[in-house]
């Protein structure tokens, strides 16, 4: 039981670690180029992986399996690009997700 505190506290620390290290290393600097680079470009791309993750498994024998996936999918990009609020885009392709779900019965 020691060893698993332990490794839970060594993650903790860890975690933190990198969290705090930009903060702390550009506190008093300008990031470098690459960095703000980076910046710009991570977000999108992480959402593509996630939707494509999130896409892999969808079938098509049958409506109840891939229209909830899908309205979902295409929900949240409706939404993301209207409003421009990511927290709606989540919530209303959720909703709009698990009542599919209840209502197809899948």
């Amino acid at each position: 039981m020691t060893r698993l505190f332990a490794a839970v506290a060594v993650m903790a620390a860890l975690t933190f670690l990198t969290r705090a290290a930009p903060f702390v290393l550009f506190a008093r600097r300008e990031p470098p180029a690459l960095v703000v680079w980076l910046q710009s470009r991570l977000p999108p791309l992480v959402m593509c992986v996630l939707v494509a993750d999130a896409l892999k498994f969808v079938r098509f024998e049958s409506t109840e399996t891939w229209l909830p996936t899908l309205a979902g999918a295409a929900t949240a990009a409706a939404l993301h690009l209207a409003k421009r609020n990511a927290l709606l885009s989540i919530v209303g392709a959720t909703a709009l997700f698990m009542g599919l779900k209840a209502w197809l019965g899948a």
